[in-house]
Formats: C-alpha cells, structure tokens, sequence
C-alpha cells in the first residue's frame, strides 16, 4: 500500500463558496488526505455515505449537526473539528462515548455584534427601501428613516456579543436596557446598561437585539405577547438563532403590523432558500448568516481548524471540547 492511500482522510464540510482553501496552508499537512464538501447534505444517510471512509471532519459552527445518531453510524470517526470554542450541534457526550475527540478554534466574536448594529441601523434609517427605491425604481425618499439617537436599545441576553452590542449603542447615545434569565442588576451595572424585566425590555424598547443560546429554555422564546408589547413602531433583530423565535408568532406580527419590522441572520433551514417565507417577507431585512462570516474570522476558524488536526495525529490534540 503506497504512503497516500495509508493516510487519514478528513472531510472539510460546509465550505459552501469553495473559499476554505484560501484561509489556510492545507498544502503542509502532509499527514493526511482533505476533501472538500462544498454542498450541505441535507440527510443523515447521505452524510453517513460520504464520510463513512473518513477518520476526521472539519465542521463550520451549526451547519452540519452531528447528534449521536450519526456518530454511532461512522466507526472509522476519530476526530471532529469545529470552528468556534462551542458547537451546540455535536453531541459531544455521544462523541466521547465513541472513541471520538472533538477540538474547536478560538472565536473572535466580535464580527457578530457588529452585524446586529448594522441591522439595527439598516431598520432605523430604512436604508434598504430607500436604496431599492432608488436603484430599481427611479424613486427619491419615498420613506423616512430615524434617528438612533435617544431611541432605547433592548438586548436579550447581556453576554459577550450582547455587552460589545452594548457599547456600540451608548456610543451612539442609545438608551440600553436589558434582560434574560439569569441577567442580574449588578451585571447591568458593570456594562452601564439598565436592567429591567421581561415585560419592561418589550414594552421601553424602540428595537430588541437577540443575544441568547439557543436551549429547550430558549425555544421559541420570544412570542405573540413580547411582539405585542414591543408595538407597531417597533423592530426585532436575531443573529441568534431562528429557533429562539415562536416563528408563527413573528410572522403574524408582521403580517398584522403589531411591529414595525424585523432583521435577522439566521433561519429555520440553512441555507435558506426563497421557499422560506422569513426570506422573502417584505417587513423583513435577511441576510445569509453572515454574522460571523468575515475574512478576518474564518482566517482564524481554518487555520487553527487545520492546526488542530496537526495536534491530533502527532499525539497532541489542542482545544479539546469536553464532554458535559
């Protein structure tokens, strides 16, 4: 058997626009064989055919979920490889019990937040309709933006992404309030955001900013009585996850005009396509989960994804992922 065929192979899945190969030097790893998957597979049994020959996967954050019933499937699966420090779609537990070791990249975070900001400005100064209106039909300010200004920012959920949101915010004299579930007021305090109950952050806030993992407490969170309380001149900007919305719940409030609009990066199916309904509604500004997609970040996501495997096959796996 000759040396190349002996090799480990490992699938680099997710790489929808082919770029993976561009953040990092694959051609040093001499140690194993790569392929690269640029179409997501939409079932189990076609994932469980194309890896079944692979000892290792590389995985982008939530894009491919990996639950114990398909790691129970790939008996040759001795690694997995995910961007980001967390990744709520690999049964980790499952993975441990299997044999397998599962190392993550440290994550900037930061591009996420800024993502949020720019939706919330987008929605404010209705940037989208006025550019539309003008490039595709000729028409000059039909509609009328406003002021961030004075306006009252509510973030559910005051962690990292959440506290950066934060300070972009006072710095452009919003008002910041906040609340989730285990948020206290000296947490507030710390990051000079007022904090205020469920009902207080929907009823005060001009926009609420979505800033919480997605969990079974989490699970359609946000409902028809949040919508309603945050009012008809209100927005909702998630670049969360789409599940932490009652879904039915947000497109009856736009629908109905109970707010005034929502923005969100993220969605039920990924990649979403114009058979989603949350894509091409017209109170909705989308964008394709963009929120951590950046040069400077996927830099960092392929190249320790790569140093990773380095790690792994020569005895010395970094940033393992531990089970629960």
């Amino acid at each position: 058997m000759s040396t190349q065929t002996s090799l480990p192979k490992i699938a680099i899945l997710d790489d929808y626009y082919r770029r993976a190969h561009a953040y990092a030097d694959w051609s040093t790893a001499s140690f194993a064989q790569f392929e690269f998957f640029d179409q997501a597979m939409s079932s189990q049994s076609e994932l469980v055919d194309a890896l079944k020959n692979f000892k290792a996967v590389g995985l982008m954050r939530e894009r491919t979920p990996f639950p114990k019933s398909l790691i129970e499937q790939l008996p040759n699966l001795e690694l997995i490889v995910t961007s980001g420090k967390k990744n709520a779609s690999i049964d980790v537990n499952a993975a441990a019990a299997n044999g397998v070791t599962v190392c993550g990249t440290e994550s900037p975070g930061h591009a996420t937040a800024e993502l949020a900001f720019l939706l919330i400005m987008a929605l404010s100064r209705q940037l989208v309709p006025l550019t539309n209106s003008l490039q595709q039909q000729g028409q000059w300010q039909p509609v009328m933006g406003r002021d961030l200004k004075g306006q009252t920012l509510g973030i559910l959920g005051l962690g990292r992404l959440g506290s950066q949101l934060a300070g972009f915010a006072s710095a452009m004299g919003m008002r910041v309030i906040a609340w989730s579930t285990n948020l206290t007021e000296q947490q507030c305090i710390d990051q000079s955001v007022e904090y205020v109950s469920r009902e207080g952050l929907f009823e005060q806030a001009d926009v609420v900013s979505i800033h919480l993992r997605h969990s079974d407490r989490t699970h359609a969170m946000v409902n028809d009585v949040d919508l309603q309380r945050l009012g008809a001149s209100g927005y909702i900007v998630n670049t969360s996850r789409a599940e932490i919305f009652d879904l039915d719940a947000l497109k009856t409030a736009l629908d109905s005009n109970i707010i005034a609009g929502a923005a969100t990066d993220v969605f039920p199916v990924e990649p979403a396509g114009k058979d989603q309904w949350i894509v091409n509604h017209p109170k909705i500004l989308a964008t394709p989960h963009i929120g951590y997609c950046t040069e400077e970040t996927f830099n960092i996501f392929y190249q320790q994804m790569l140093e990773a495997f380095q790690g792994f096959y020569a005895g010395t796996p970094v940033r393992v992922i531990s089970p629960d």
